[in-house]
């Protein structure tokens, strides 16, 4: 048996990989290799595994549902790990047609599929910022107000969880949505606050510090999102759950960049413009029903886990 993991070059999903091929298990890596970011970087995510005889990379695109049966007729997947998507707030406002195509147009193949080969667990990537700016803090599954976005990004992602309601309650499929806090950790995408913040550092430029710093975000290291992830998928015995996986200690801003200075022995200079309307002032996951439902947990401090990515951006610097 084969599990499927979507956007499996990708920062999330080349954890994951490494993570079911040390257990043991069969993956399929799809990954279409868009240039959001360099495909070149998401290749070197994946190098170490391609010759290993239970991992296959493959570089279709899930807005094509024809290769996608193949692919299902091909392989018989246990299961599926979605975590292919257009990533990134501030760029579906310039292309907001790109986000519904891959994001909801994406998904919705992937359900089909699931539904007509058989295959009954889905556990899929949503994100925090469904809640958009009328949630209460902490951010938790129950509040009635989520589902109204700010971005295009975080419409499609609102959209995915609609659609996977939907398919696992008219075609008896095990689904589990995964709400990520930020995400951090060795293999960040380069768009992304942590990596952008690291290299204006340790280059001598200007970063962009919204409100002074004073933001909030629940950074979550990428190891206890993999454990998470891993861990709805092996309990994935219910019809439908939407699940937090954050650290749940958010911190200001300029605390992270007080710690990449630490760890980079470099000073930033900083310029501090007002944040753009589609960021949120705070983010906080509420984890207790992932704790109660996966027992799960985060494990990595924010100080551990910069150390650990700095380490990380370092060595990726020379190689």
């Amino acid at each position: 048996m084969v599990i499927l993991v979507t956007g499996g070059a990708g920062f999330i999903g080349s954890h994951v990989c490494d993570e079911l091929l040390a257990k043991g298990k069969e993956v399929v890596c799809l990954d279409s290799l868009n240039d959001y970011y360099s495909p070149k970087a998401k290749i070197n995510n994946i190098l170490h595994n391609l010759k290993n005889d239970k991992f296959h990379f493959l570089t279709n695109n899930i807005r094509e549902k024809h290769k996608l049966d193949h692919l299902f007729k091909k392989f018989n997947f246990e299961g599926i790990i979605h975590l292919a998507a257009r990533a990134g707030v501030r760029a579906s406002i310039e292309d907001p047609l790109a986000y519904k195509a891959t994001n909801v147009l994406g998904t919705v193949n992937l359900l089909q599929s699931a539904k007509e080969f058989g295959v009954k667990n889905f556990v899929f990537a949503s994100s925090s910022s469904v809640y958009g700016d009328s949630a209460q803090v902490p951010f938790s599954e129950d509040d009635q107000k989520v589902g109204r976005p700010i971005s295009p990004y975080a419409a499609s992602k609102a959209s995915c969880e609609l659609f996977a309601y939907n398919y696992s309650q008219m075609f008896d499929l095990n689904v589990t949505g995964l709400r990520f806090f930020t995400v951090y950790g060795p293999r960040n995408r380069p768009d992304m606050a942590v990596y952008k913040f690291a290299e204006s550092i340790d280059q001598g430029k200007p970063i962009e510090l919204y409100n002074n710093g004073e933001l909030q975000r629940d950074f979550t290291y990428v190891k206890d999102i993999v454990d998470g992830t891993l861990s709805a998928y092996e309990k994935n015995n219910w019809n439908y759950e939407i699940l937090n996986l954050g650290n749940s200690k958010p911190i200001k801003t300029k605390y992270l960049v007080e710690l990449l200075e630490k760890n980079l022995g470099k000073k930033a200079t900083i310029t501090s413009p007002v944040k753009p309307k589609t960021d949120l002032d705070t983010t906080h996951a509420d984890v207790s029903k992932a704790k109660r439902l996966l027992n799960w947990e985060p494990k990595t401090s924010i100080e551990e886990g910069i150390a650990k990515f700095v380490d990380w951006y370092k060595k990726s610097k020379t190689n």
